[in-house]
């Protein structure tokens, strides 16, 4: 936390590349959206640039992974080209949750932001969109967690490979310090109450002290591995 009592934090996107599948995961706020939070709104910001550089050009792409379809997580799936929101990914399957994709295709945003309209149906429209289940595997030795509470059908994603693990929390846990003291929820959660459940369960789970844990929203360092301390208490070794 700063000083002033603010969590620091930042909103990733993370690429996974093996096995000849080229996947990002969750594409943060997006440029030209009108949004509510001044900080976040009309953003021209060098993303894809950025992502390209890093030898990541969109179309290099196949698959489009969202743990949930919050506003931070969906904003890069779309660019506005003549007026029209159009794919940002054009060679990739975008995978949307389908209770999550059923939820917010009725439910309005907390804070009033187009999101579904200019950030998740476009890729219906297009085609592009698998509606999958909260356990999908995506392809060997990635799958989904189901960790349900911040939104219906939020997962997050177990990846394996060569003897090792690693798992992106997505918004199950926003912060070390949910680690910590797991019992706080966002504001932001649907349910808080399974949220707690889910967290307690997931640190349960995963406090190995070997598996890494990717913080979609962790500030510097993103990543660590857990152990139980005892008494409920865990602790994120970065």
């Amino acid at each position: 936390m700063s000083p002033e009592g603010f969590l620091l934090q930042k909103i990733h996107a993370l690429v996974i590349d093996g096995g000849g599948r080229r996947i990002i995961v969750d594409t943060c706020i997006g440029n030209d959206k009108e949004r509510h939070n001044p900080g976040w709104a009309n953003l021209q910001g060098p993303f894809l640039d950025d992502l390209a550089a890093a030898g990541y050009p969109a179309e290099m792409i196949d698959t489009v992974i969202c743990t949930h379809l919050h506003v931070d997580h969906v904003g890069w799936n779309t660019k506005l080209v003549d007026g029209r929101w159009v794919p940002t990914f054009p060679n990739a399957r975008y995978l949307f949750v389908k209770p999550e994709f059923e939820h917010w295709q009725v439910a309005p945003d907390i804070n009033g932001d187009e999101t579904f309209a200019d950030s998740v149906a476009p890729i219906h429209e297009a085609g592009l969109a698998d509606l999958v289940s909260t356990s999908h595997e995506v392809c060997p030795g990635i799958h989904y967690e189901p960790t349900p509470g911040h939104t219906p059908g939020h997962v997050s994603l177990v990846i394996e490979s060569e003897g090792q693990r690693a798992v992106i929390t997505g918004d199950m846990i926003h912060t070390p310090l949910q680690i910590a003291a797991p019992e706080h929820s966002s504001m932001f959660d649907t349910d808080p109450d399974m949220a707690r459940h889910t967290r307690k369960a997931f640190l349960d789970r995963w406090s190995d002290d070997a598996t890494l844990i990717i913080g979609t929203h962790f500030g510097s360092p993103t990543a660590g591995t857990l152990t139980a301390d005892g008494d409920g208490a865990y602790t994120l070794h970065c």
